[in-house]
């Protein structure tokens, strides 16, 4: 029976969670005091209605700021929820195809894959093989080959095109 390990804070430490004797302070106009007791500088947070924040946990004495841990943490906040509206995730869209595909088949899919490409997802072109098509798999190798011509000034191949089983050949683009 042990006593569980404590809890892990998510944020940088704060006031008493401090546990040095003395830190670097920046004031909370951004000015360098120097070395300061730990006790000073919660003196000179709680006079100033403050919060002794430490910034860098690492350095040695660690360095710590005076300001609102509130602000401070709603701004954080902003700057994550910033971060994760600006990335895309780029999703990989599947297009299939049989070796014996009509003209008008395929320029419908060829146009589903430009969409694709211009909303920045990678594409993964699937031909399969039934029944006597397997005896004529120049067919789907010829038809993966106009494929890549067609998208060769908007996509490059990221995969070639290779057998996945027995009956199943995928070739993976990605835009330019």
């Amino acid at each position: 029976m042990r006593a569980p390990p404590p809890v892990q804070k998510d944020g940088p430490r704060i006031n008493e969670e401090i546990r040095v004797r003395e830190v670097h302070l920046i004031d909370k106009d951004g000015q360098y005091r120097g070395n300061v007791a730990i006790a000073d500088a919660l003196v000179l947070a709680q006079e100033a209605g403050l919060d002794l924040v430490e910034i860098a946990p690492n350095a040695t004495p660690p360095v710590c700021k005076l300001l609102d841990y509130g602000k401070y943490k709603y701004q954080e906040q902003k700057k994550a929820a910033e971060a994760r509206k600006k990335q895309k995730i780029v999703e990989v869209k599947e297009i299939k195809f049989r070796p014996m595909i009509d003209d008008h088949d395929y320029e419908v899919k060829m146009r589903a894959m430009l969409r694709f490409f211009e909303e920045g997802d990678k594409v993964k072109v699937t031909l399969r093989f039934r029944g006597r098509e397997m005896a004529h798999q120049e067919l789907g190798t010829k038809l993966l080959a106009r494929v890549k011509d067609d998208t060769a000034k908007i996509a490059k191949v990221e995969q070639d095109a290779k057998f996945e089983g027995r009956q199943v050949m995928v070739m993976v683009l990605a835009p330019r």
